[in-house]
């Protein structure tokens, strides 16, 4: 402890991290730096200023983040189609690396020894945050105050934070329930009635979208533009990565897009229900997997899709910085160089469809060959024959012998 004479905590102003802010004073005698991150989480992050600075912090970084979480983390994550078990779209995971990222840069730039989090010793985002602070710094010392003290509830850390002075923010009305993370891709719920598997989420616990029951009547068309396989412009207008999330989750909210319930297994070993909203990450994945469906070939598709798992599991288990992502990585993003045109998009009560694709510069599909009318000779269709029997022959062979 004595070599900790500084430490940069993440900080959000809520009361887990303000008594770890107090606790780390406390417990390790150190000065700490508070770090405060807007991905788009649609909170207000200045209050952490006002808090921290009432706490008697001299060092306070609250940085807007969101346009290079799009840029950066989400855009590249969805050029590989990534999802993890088959559902999850790794809202919470890819928030992570970034997080990670400015903490070490915040503590270089201050002098300081340690970073805090915090992450309970539970769940994958205590892996997340130091598996990416040891890959951008390997000297750096880490401090999770979950797997230290003994305040092990919520009352516990109330009483915390009488003893110590901590002003605590009593929001007026009824308290969500839920443990809830948030950024420009999804919001996540877990806990109350959803550790029961069992139960349906209720309603009121959804905030981003309207039931699919309750979506309009009436179907909403988008027309997504790529290019190198990044959406560029919503209905022919242009707009940054962030500005591209906001607008899908506002109207893929508004048609009820973007609901899941899921039993995941955690990196750490145990199996958790979650809940999920990600209405702009809905639209993306099936928009791009059409755009790909026109520009790339058969087996660079077929590639990518094998590698995909390996792909999202390196996000959700926390190796964004790792060598073995980085690789695929650079295949990814090589075989998005054609993947450039435009798609077109029905949302309708909870449903992404998509109605039209097309490439001007890209498109590998043939109508001359593909069509089921006369095709004046472009595809020679006896060549099927021997085609067949080729393929057949190691079949036909083994059937012989028995």
């Amino acid at each position: 402890m004595s070599e900790i004479k500084k430490v940069v905590l993440a900080y959000s102003g809520g009361l887990d991290t303000s008594v770890i802010l107090k606790w780390l004073e406390d417990v390790y005698s150190c000065e700490v730096v508070t770090f405060t991150a807007d991905v788009g989480q649609g909170e207000e992050v200045e209050p952490a200023r006002a808090k921290a600075e009432a706490i008697g912090i001299k060092e306070i970084y609250i940085d807007d983040m969101r346009e290079e979480f799009a840029r950066d983390f989400v855009f590249p994550m969805f050029r590989a189609n990534a999802i993890y078990e088959g559902e999850y779209l790794l809202g919470t995971s890819i928030a992570r690396p970034l997080i990670a990222k400015r903490l070490i840069e915040i503590a270089n730039e201050t002098g300081a020894q340690a970073i805090s989090h915090g992450a309970t010793g539970k769940g994958n985002d205590q892996v997340r945050f130091e598996l990416g602070a040891y890959a951008l710094r390997p000297d750096i010392q880490i401090i999770a105050p979950w797997r230290e003290w003994d305040l092990n509830s919520r009352q516990s850390l109330l009483d915390y934070a009488a003893q110590h002075g901590i002003a605590v923010e009593n929001k007026k009305g009824k308290k969500s329930p839920y443990s809830m993370d948030a950024n420009s891709l999804h919001i996540s719920y877990e806990g109350d009635i959803l550790e029961d598997p069992w139960n349906e989420p209720e309603e009121s616990m959804w905030r981003w979208t309207v039931s699919p029951e309750n979506a309009p009547d009436i179907p909403t068309y988008l027309e997504l533009s790529y290019l190198k396989g990044d959406i560029v412009a919503i209905d022919g207008v242009p707009h940054t990565p962030n500005e591209v999330m906001e607008k899908l989750n506002t109207i893929g909210g508004a048609n009820g897009v973007g609901r899941s319930d899921i039993v995941e297994n955690r990196y750490v070993g145990m199996k958790s229900r979650g809940c999920y909203e990600t209405p702009a990450g809905t639209i993306m994945l099936k928009a791009h997997r059409a755009m790909e469906s026109l520009t790339l070939d058969r087996e660079v598709t077929h590639l990518k899709d094998e590698l995909m798992p390996r792909y999202a599991t390196l996000i959700y288990n926390g190796y964004w910085w790792s060598p073995e992502r980085e690789m695929l990585q650079t295949m990814i993003d090589y075989s998005q160089v054609t993947v450039n045109g435009t798609v077109r998009v029905k949302l309708y009560k909870g449903n992404v469809i998509i109605v039209g694709r097309e490439s001007k510069t890209d498109s590998l599909f043939d109508e001359n060959i593909a069509t089921f009318e006369d095709d004046d000779g472009a595809y020679n269709q006896k060549d099927a024959e021997g085609f067949i029997k080729l393929n057949a022959l190691r079949m036909r062979i083994a059937a012989k012998k028995k």
